[in-house]
C-alpha cells in the first residue's frame, strides 16, 4: 500500500534530513562568504537561507527517501523556514544552550565524520575548512542552532498529550482514507555475551612493559617516539588527532570515562600509572594545560589473546546454549548467571533499539551483519555461537535469541496501539507547531526572494493577508 506524501513518517524524515544536512553542509558560519556567489532565498530574523541550501536539502531528502518523496523547491523552502523561525524565537525567548551541550555534540559529529572519511585531515579538506579550529567553530554554530530549535519545539509541545479517543479517531480517519501505515517486519532480540579474557600472565606482561616505558620517558626518552613504536592506538601514525599519541581534550570530549578521569587528575608534565579501560591498558602524559583544554599523549597496549582463550570461551558458550536447548536453564537465567554485557545483563539480555528507545527493531533496517545472523530465525530460535569485537576494544562470543517476530503488515488498532498512539501524538504536536508558526510569522521580520514570490505556501510567509 502506498503511503501518502504527507504521512508523518515522511514529515519526520524531512526534519531529520534537514538536521543532518545542516551539519554536513555547514551553512551558518560561511554564509557571508557564500552570499557573494549565491543568491539569498529568504531572511528570517537574522537567519539567512541560500538558494543552494534549498537545492541541496531537496536533493538529500529525495535521496534518503529512496525516491518516495518528491518535494518542490517551494515545499523545501517552507520546511527550512519553519526551522529558522524556531531558531529565531528560541533566541527571543532566551532559551539557554550551554557550552557543554554544544561541545559534546561537536565531538560526536567530528568523530562520526572522521569515521566516515578516515581521518580528521580528510574531514577538514573535504568540507573546505582551513583547519580544525575552523571546523569546530562552524560545527559549534550549527549545533547551537539545532539545540535551540529542539528546545523551542519542546517548549511548544511539552504539555501536549492524547486521549484514547483521539487515538481511536486518528486511526479511524486513516482507515477511511485508505491511508493506514504499513509497518515492516519487527523483531525483539536477546543476547548472551562472554568476553574473551587474556591470561593473568599476559596482563602482567603488558603492565610491566608500560611501567618500563614510563621509566624510560622519565629518564629522557621521547614519549612521542615511544608511542609510535609501542602504542596499539590505530591513530598513532596519523598526522591529526592521535598522531604520536597526542590528543587535545576537554571534559566534554567523547573519550571514555577512565581516560578523562586520569587525564584531568594529572598536573602538567606528569605521567600516570598504567590503568585499564575497555580498550586495554594505558599510560597518559599531560603535555600542556590550556584553560579547559589539555594536550595529552598516551600509549595504549592491548593484551594479546591466545587461541586457547578463544576456544575456551567459545566452548563455554556452546555448553550454555546446549543447556538452554535441553531445558536445564532458561535463556533469561543464563543471561543473569553468565553474560558479561553490562547493558543487557540486568534486562534479561534484551537489546534496546537506540533510535526508537524500545525493544523492537525494523528487520529491514538493521545492521547488515546482524541482519544476516537473525533474519532467518523463527521466534524462540537461537543463533550459533559467533565471534564479535568492539573496534579496538573487547573481544567476545555471542548467541542471540529471536525473542519475538512480527511479519510486515498493515496497521492494526489492537495489535499496534502503541505505535498508533505515538503517531497520533506526533500529529498533534506537528499541528501545534504549525499553529505556533502561523502566529509568530506576523511579528517576525521575513524577506523572501522574488524567485519564490509565486510559491503557494501553507503558511502566510508572504504576509499577503
Amino acid at each position: 500500500m502506498q503511503v501518502k506524501k504527507n504521512n508523518l513518517k515522511y514529515i519526520n524524515m524531512i526534519k531529520k534530513t534537514l538536521m543532518l544536512a545542516v551539519l554536513m553542509l555547514g551553512v551558518s558560519a560561511m554564509a557571508q562568504e557564500r552570499i557573494k556567489i549565491d543568491g539569498v532565498a529568504v531572511v528570517i530574523g537574522k537567519n539567512i537561507v541560500l538558494n543552494s541550501d534549498v537545492a541541496k536539502f531537496k536533493a538529500d531528502v529525495e535521496q534518503r527517501s529512496e525516491g518516495k518523496i518528491k518535494i518542490s523547491d517551494c515545499e523545501m523552502l517552507e520546511e527550512i523556514m519553519t526551522q529558522k523561525l524556531l531558531a529565531h524565537h528560541a533566541v527571543i525567548d532566551s532559551l539557554i544552550v550551554g557550552d557543554s551541550e554544544v561541545n559534546s555534540k561537536v565531538e560526536q559529529n567530528i568523530q562520526y565524520f572522521t569515521q566516515q572519511l578516515g581521518s580528521l585531515e580528510k574531514v577538514i579538506s573535504f568540507y573546505g575548512f582551513n583547519d580544525e579550529a575552523d571546523l569546530r567553530k562552524e560545527l559549534g554554530g550549527v549545533q547551537k542552532e539545532q539545540l535551540l530549535i529542539q528546545k523551542e519545539r519542546a517548549s511548544i509541545v511539552e504539555k501536549i498529550d492524547v486521549t484514547p479517543e483521539e487515538v481511536r479517531t486518528y486511526f479511524k480517519n486513516l482507515d477511511e482514507e485508505g491511508n493506514l501505515p504499513e509497518f515492516g517486519a519487527e523483531i525483539e532480540l536477546s543476547q548472551i555475551v562472554l568476553n574473551v579474557v587474556p591470561s593473568d600472565k599476559e596482563i602482567k606482561r603488558v603492565i610491566e612493559e608500560l611501567n618500563q616505558i614510563k621509566t624510560d620517558i622519565s629518564n629522557g626518552s621521547s614519549f612521542k617516539l615511544k608511542a609510535i613504536l609501542n602504542s596499539d592506538d590505530p591513530a598513532v601514525s596519523s598526522d591529526g588527532q592521535g598522531g604520536g599519541g597526542l590528543y587535545t581534550i576537554t571534559r566534554e570530549s567523547g573519550f571514555i570515562k577512565e581516560f578523562k578521569e586520569v587525564a584531568f587528575s594529572l598536573d602538567e608534565g606528569e605521567i600516570s600509572e598504567p590503568f585499564k579501560s575497555g580498550f586495554g591498558y594505558h599510560i597518559i602524559f599531560v603535555e600542556k594545560i590550556k584553560g579547559r583544554e589539555r594536550d595529552v599523549r598516551h600509549i595504549l597496549m592491548q593484551p594479546k589473546i591466545s587461541n586457547v582463550e578463544l576456544k575456551k570461551t567459545q566452548t563455554r558458550l556452546d555448553s550454555i546454549k546446549k543447556d538452554i536447548l535441553d531445558g536445564k536453564i532458561t535463556f533469561e537465567e543464563a543471561v543473569f548467571k553468565n553474560s558479561n554485557d553490562k547493558g543487557t545483563k540486568h534486562n534479561k539480555g534484551v537489546l534496546m533499539n537506540p533510535d526508537s528507545k524500545d525493544t523492537h527493531f525494523d528487520l529491514t533496517r538493521m545492521d547488515p551483519s546482524l541482519y544476516a545472523r537473525v533474519s532467518s530465525l523463527k521466534s524462540g530460535e537461537i543463533t550459533d555461537t559467533f565471534y564479535d569485537e568492539i573496534r579496538g576494544g573487547d573481544k567476545m562470543f555471542k548467541i542471540i535469541l529471536m525473542k519475538s517476530k512480527v511479519d510486515a503488515h498493515t496497521a492494526s488498532f489492537t495489535n499496534d496501539y502503541v505505535k498508533i498512539q505515538r503517531l497520533t501524538l506526533q500529529k498533534k504536536q506537528e499541528e501545534s507547531i504549525e499553529k505556533w508558526a502561523k502566529e509568530k510569522i506576523a511579528d517576525t521580520y521575513i524577506k523572501i526572494n522574488k524567485d519564490f514570490k509565486d510559491c503557494s505556501f501553507k503558511k502566510n510567509w508572504l504576509k499577503e493577508k
